[in-house]
């Protein structure tokens, strides 16, 4: 999923998006300018931040 589809999944704005990306809170990668996140390593985000 591209940074603004992360931002609706999660809920989020953009620009905190883009800051979970560019900090490695999320793992993803760019291709030219464009964030490509896995929905594998959004849902380790959500787990981690849950504390289960």
């Amino acid at each position: 999923m591209t940074a603004s589809e992360l931002a609706d999944y999660l809920g989020i704005g953009k620009n905190r998006a883009y800051e979970l990306l560019n900090s490695g809170e999320i793992k993803g990668f760019r291709i030219g300018s464009v964030w490509k996140v896995t929905e594998a390593a959004v849902n380790q985000y959500i787990y981690e931040k849950s504390g289960l």
